[in-house]
């Protein structure tokens, strides 16, 4: 039986000012497992993109607990989470969040060159990855020279390229057209063949149903959870 890689329980967020108090999050429950794809979907401000930060390390929810490989990251200092993030987290982002002046190649290394992994070392995890995304003829290309459809492709080289154990993707079909978004979503799926673990954000019930399981939130709650009803889409 696949182990448990993420486990969240009475997971809450509430943000406050002044004069109001927004509850964005309300006793999430959620389990994913090694290997699962796991779609988020729901329509827009129900806390979605919210989840997916907390499942990231990039912010910390209010009440509830979670743990990443069986392990609390309540305690975790900023430099762990960091670490985690650099290490275990592979980010897919709406707006593909590429470096302008960096190479496609350059832009893949820069994780690995956080994590002080050896030159020859990242310049084979670098080509492996674009070559595993259909990249690797343009690995001296700028961003600029890039199709939107090109440069999501590299943004997913990106996250793979460290291996982590968990692939986040935050609509990452968002910017892209119907055709690109298709192309990226069958990469998504094919990864996720190879053995990859991937939770991803959307609001398109199409896109949803690449994943095996899909969870819906409204207002902050989970409201349905079932299995894809079309796994082979």
């Amino acid at each position: 039986m696949a182990k448990s890689l993420i486990n969240l329980t009475g997971i809450k967020k509430v943000f406050t000012t002044e004069e109001v108090e927004t509850h964005a999050l309300s006793d999430i429950h959620l389990d994913i497992k090694e290997g699962e794809y796991v779609s988020i979907e729901g329509p827009s401000g129900c806390g979605k993109s919210t989840l997916l930060a907390i499942l990231g390390l990039l912010d910390a929810p209010s009440g509830g607990s979670y743990e990443l490989n069986g392990k609390p990251v309540a305690q975790l200092t900023l430099s762990d989470r960091a670490r985690i993030r650099n290490r275990e987290i592979g980010f897919i982002f709406q707006s593909f969040n590429l470096i302008g002046d960096l190479t496609v190649f350059e832009n893949v290394e820069l994780p690995l060159v956080y994590r002080g992994m050896p030159s020859g070392e990242r310049r084979t995890r670098v080509m492996e990855a674009l070559e595993e995304v259909g990249m690797g003829h343009r690995a001296k290309h700028l961003p600029s020279q890039l199709s939107g459809g090109q440069q999501q492709r590299v943004a997913v080289a990106r996250a793979v390229g460290g291996r982590p154990s968990i692939l986040l993707a935050d609509e990452p079909t968002g910017n892209l057209d119907s055709t690109n978004g298709e192309a990226v979503m069958d990469l998504l799926k094919e990864l996720h063949r190879r053995g990859s673990t991937i939770c991803m954000v959307t609001h398109d019930p199409r896109f949803a149903n690449y994943a095996e399981r899909n969870i819906h939130l409204f207002d902050g709650r989970v409201i349905e959870e079932g299995n894809s009803s079309r796994r082979s889409a």
